[in-house]
């Protein structure tokens, strides 16, 4: 159904139905939050997200009793990241409400009822207030909607001083270590046209350009690394590292749209004012940003940014509405979420449509066996698209959008109208790399032609599927969940095979320079290497008689994998691939038990009981090491010279000054990362731990430090500055 539609359908909805879908509602939307927010993991679009939060404004402005104290109406974001000091927002940084259709555009400025009378709108608010306002004269600034992480610079004295995400709007993630590797945020103000603000706090989206996305997904793509999904859960991701270097090879910018505090009124009377001074102190401002006077005025900006969207360079997902005199902003204020001042509107995903040609089934490293729709080649939202992942079996019976008739949406899953070879697809990109099937056109004579299935055998191997079930998408009435289907031949699938072994030799696990995909294919489809103990059993001869590999590429070759031998203990265990077990549980595992025959004699409530393991990650270990064939790969493993033992670490001294001592890291160091000082407290016997308590002996303070050092200095502890902590790690202060 289209907006309008599901509109009306919420207004008629009764108490009970109401009170039954809030119960929903309310968690779903909370549950995406956190996805979006904390774990860089959305599962839905953002348009979708918008509408399930707009029938949530809808009902509990029909039934405000009914509206829950965990409404996501009463926040704007999520929680910090565990792990970044936090930075506090002086003014919050609020979201926006959004619109849906050019309706609702001119309802945002002024609402009439079919007298012609003023109902509701901005227009509305203002002649409450004693402001008599003409909405032929309203002027308003279209700003492009930027699909980024919105960050907060701080300057003080014209010098970048901090940086922060939105976070909840309160208090976000500390990035100014990373910000100050974007190549277009300025370090120090620029003046000439009026005097540099003392402190000055500027709000913007820092994004990906798409060509530079593009080229960084090929160079991971030839390194042997997974391609990042979409820009802007790549920039979050970046921004969210501790090591500043990783951002600094990323190409990132910083595109300013407003200013929380130092332009006051009467330095930048008009929102475009605003936007011209920080353009002439050296921020980027958006070069699709217009002026505009009166509703009629606003849609066209809105719509012809809309046009000229598949041609930039950077991803947007609508369009912002700002009233542009300052003075009214004030005068309309903010709710808890959002300015009453501003709006977004929401661009439906772009579409194409094309035909279905056939349904691969690609077997991955864990067995699970994934549909991938190919069709014929369709340019949509700017990428040519040939195939279109559908993740289960639920998604090959049903497309997970609603089916069509022509152009008319149908009712959302038909039961028994599986994929046909020869459909006509509705896709969508929406940002994503991969896109997907947003529906189906119902053409005549289509219940005729080839049905598509889900195999009961592996592709690749042959072996029977086992079936891994989920919670029901659209309850019992679904024949269809959203359920995985594995290939149990972890050990003979060639295909599991393959990826396993690029698992095996990638960087943070085994590191063997010049084993890529191709190179693996080969060695896998001669049968050369059926185990990743097989790999160190190749040879210089035989490496030579490969396709594309001259004999020194060979030799190369056979020396890396015999340097690879001396990997120590939780780099072999990530090469491993056991399930739940990624670098820092790895890491966890090799510290506490040092060496393979601990950890295989490890009983599940040994391995749940070391620090960071939990029940599922201990169980699904020794799952691992339990396993018969599992223990003959580690023992030809062993016998070829890999040994297995966690990194070698000086015992510290017990009379070091910081032995036993309490560190808090906050702030940004000069020279050492976050990681490294960490190392380095750990390797003298000290610990690092996560919050100021009084129980802290010393909080290590950096540059833009937040609120750990403001508790530190209510306690009255010791604080180091990074010469103090190095004196002390050396041995010279106490």
């Amino acid at each position: 159904m289209d907006d309008a539609a599901r509109l009306d359908a919420w207004d008629q909805l009764d108490l009970p139905a109401a009170q039954a879908r809030l119960a929903w509602l309310v968690p779903e939307l909370i549950r995406h939050n956190r996805l979006y927010h904390e774990e860089g993991a959305a599962e839905i679009e953002d348009r979708d997200y918008d509408l399930l939060y707009r029938e949530l404004e809808v009902l509990e402005g029909r039934f405000p009793h009914l509206r829950r104290p965990d409404s996501p109406t009463a926040r704007v974001g999520g929680a910090p990241v565990d792990g970044l000091v936090p930075f506090p927002h002086r003014i919050p940084m609020l979201s926006l409400g959004n619109t849906f259709t050019h309706a609702e555009i001119a309802d945002f400025v002024v609402k009439t009822d079919e007298k012609g009378r003023i109902t509701g709108g901005l227009v509305l608010q203002l002649q409450r207030q004693g402001v008599a306002v003409s909405p032929d004269a309203l002027a308003f600034v279209v700003e492009p909607k930027l699909d980024g992480l919105a960050v907060e610079l701080v300057y003080v004295e014209g010098r970048l001083s901090g940086a922060g995400t939105r976070g909840d709007g309160e208090v976000g993630e500390d990035v100014t270590h990373n910000v100050r590797t974007i190549k277009n945020v300025p370090r120090t103000l620029v003046s000439g046209e009026g005097p540099v603000p003392a402190y000055l706090s500027v709000r913007g989206e820092v994004l990906f350009d798409l060509p530079g996305f593009a080229r960084m997904n090929e160079e991971r793509l030839a390194e042997g690394e997974e391609p990042f999904k979409n820009p802007r859960n790549a920039a979050a991701g970046t921004l969210r590292q501790l090591d500043p270097r990783i951002a600094a090879r990323r190409p990132l910018r910083f595109v300013a749209h407003s200013a929380g505090e130092g332009l006051d009124i009467d330095a930048a009377p008009t929102h475009w004012a605003l936007l011209q001074r920080l353009q002439a102190l050296g921020f980027t401002i958006n070069t699709l940003n217009r002026r505009c006077v009166g509703v009629d005025a606003v849609i066209a900006a809105v719509a012809e940014v809309g046009r000229q969207r598949d041609g930039l360079d950077h991803e947007i997902d609508g369009a912002v509405i700002k009233v542009d005199d300052r003075g009214l902003q004030e005068t309309l204020g903010s709710l808890t979420r959002s300015p009453r001042w501003a709006t977004a509107f929401k661009y439906p995903p772009p579409r194409a449509r094309t035909r279905l040609l056939d349904v691969e089934f690609s077997v991955g490293r864990t067995g699970v066996v994934t549909p991938v729709a190919k069709t014929e080649p369709v340019t949509v939202g700017g990428v040519t698209v040939t195939s279109i992942t559908l993740h289960n079996e639920r998604h090959l019976a049903w497309p997970h959008s609603a089916w069509m008739e022509g152009d008319r949406p149908r009712s959302r899953g038909i039961p028994g109208a599986p994929l046909r070879r020869g459909d006509l697809l509705a896709i969508y990109r929406a940002g994503d790399v991969i896109p997907r099937v947003d529906a189906v056109v119902d053409e005549a004579g289509r219940n005729a032609r080839e049905a598509f299935i889900f195999p009961e055998v592996c592709p690749d191997c042959g072996e029977a599927l086992v079936a891994e079930d989920a919670p029901r998408a659209g309850g019992d009435l679904d024949p269809h969940p959203n359920r995985s289907w594995r290939c149990p031949n972890a050990l003979g699938c060639p295909q599991q095979l393959k990826a396993s072994l690029q698992h095996f030799a990638g960087r943070g696990a085994m590191d063997v320079d010049g084993l890529g995909a191709k190179l693996i294919a080969q060695l896998v489809e001669r049968g050369l290497v059926r185990h990743p103990s097989d790999l160190y059993r190749l040879d210089t001869a035989t490496l030579a008689g490969l396709d594309r590999m001259a004999e020194k590429s060979a030799e190369n070759l056979v020396a890396a994998l015999e340097r690879s031998k001396a990997q120590p203990l939780h780099r072999a265990l990530v090469a491993l691939g056991i399930p739940q077990v990624g670098e820092s549980t790895a890491r966890d595992l090799a510290d506490h038990f040092g060496g393979l025959d601990a950890l295989l004699a490890a009983t599940e409530e040994e391995l749940a009981a070391v620090h960071g393991i939990g029940v599922e990650v201990a169980r699904s270990a020794r799952g691992f090491f339990a396993s018969a064939a599992n223990r003959e790969e580690l023992a030809r493993l062993r016998a070829l010279g890999i040994g297995f033992l966690a990194a070698a670490r000086a015992a510290p001294s017990a009379d070091h000054p910081a032995a036993g001592r309490s560190f808090v890291l906050t702030g940004t160091l000069p020279t050492l990362s976050r990681d490294e000082a960490k190392a380095r407290i750990l390797a003298v016997g000290g610990k690092v731990v996560g919050s100021v308590s009084k129980k802290t002996d010393f909080v290590v303070a950096g540059e833009a430090a937040g609120s750990k050092l403001t508790k530190a200095q209510e306690l009255d502890l010791a604080i180091l500055d990074e010469a103090g902590l190095l004196a002390l790690l050396d041995g010279g202060a106490r």
